[in-house]
């Protein structure tokens, strides 16, 4: 699935009403005298960004003559709307091309918001080769993420450097998914499966896989027990957090959580502390 397709943008028409609104809040912090583009933003407001005349194609032509490559790469960084850049990869070739360059030096990636699905998700993460962080959690659109996409993600060049990864409220997934992406996440530090429905299955997984996680949140992951919760504190040496908010875990469990390892937080709500 081409990138311009994953979230279904209108038309490039949109997108440049998407550019008109980013030039303001990304291309004044880039273009200076010194680097060279100092009457970059005066030709821009000539050409196009106040209603210059033309048609589109030929309003896109004028901006790439004096917009380079290695340029719009720097701007297509700081968008952090995918929407946006969704839209900017339709305008042309030359622009689809400058967000997948982006694409690569981007080393964190969220998700959050938007109401993505298994190949869209996947096809960005495969373009980020240096991608640190990833954030694919549900939101109030709905959840479309299943375990296809997270062995997807699992195959991608990125995984082995992941050292964060949230799959908040993804209610798709399960143990399969999300134990074949972390056994690629050799440097996984802190993982989010809170709202899921992962088992002690995935927990017992985790002890032998993630060796460097320090920080678990299983908020609301009912089908957790406390045998899993023993798992994976006696087989993560490196872990200092865990949220079991909403789980229930008797007084002795919590002793031997403690006693196996007496530097770990355990958070959970009010009433249960």
């Amino acid at each position: 699935m081409a990138l311009e397709t994953c979230f279904m943008p209108n038309s490039a028409a949109a997108a440049l009403q998407s550019l008109r609104a980013m030039r303001p809040r990304v291309l004044q912090t880039l273009v200076t005298d010194s680097s060279g583009y100092g009457a970059l933003l005066d030709k821009m407001e000539e050409h196009q960004w106040e209603g210059g005349a033309g048609s589109h194609a030929e309003q896109i032509r004028k901006i790439e003559e004096i917009l380079p490559l290695d340029l719009l790469v720097q701007c297509f960084l700081r968008l952090t709307s995918f929407k946006d850049m969704a839209r900017a990869s339709t305008v042309s070739k030359l622009w689809r091309d400058g967000i997948r360059q982006s694409l690569a030096y981007r080393d964190k990636l969220s998700f959050w918001g938007w109401r993505a699905d298994d190949d869209a998700v996947s096809n960005l993460v495969e373009e980020a080769t240096n991608l640190k962080e990833l954030d694919i959690s549900a939101s109030g659109w709905g959840c479309r993420i299943t375990d296809y996409g997270l062995r997807r993600i699992s195959q991608s060049k990125c995984c082995g450097n992941l050292i964060s990864i949230s799959l908040w409220g993804l209610t798709a997934i399960s143990d399969s998914g999300v134990t074949e992406l972390v056994s690629r996440a050799h440097a996984l530090k802190h993982l989010n499966v809170g709202g899921t429905f992962i088992t002690d299955v995935c927990l017992v997984a985790m002890a032998t896989l993630s060796k460097q996680l320090e920080v678990l949140n299983l908020w609301g992951c009912r089908h957790v027990t406390e045998q899993g919760l023993l798992y994976i504190v006696q087989g993560c040496c490196k872990l200092r957090t865990i949220n079991i908010w909403g789980l229930t875990i008797s007084s002795s469990c919590l002793m031997g959580l403690v006693k196996a390892n007496p530097r770990i937080q355990l958070k959970r709500s009010r009433a249960e502390a």
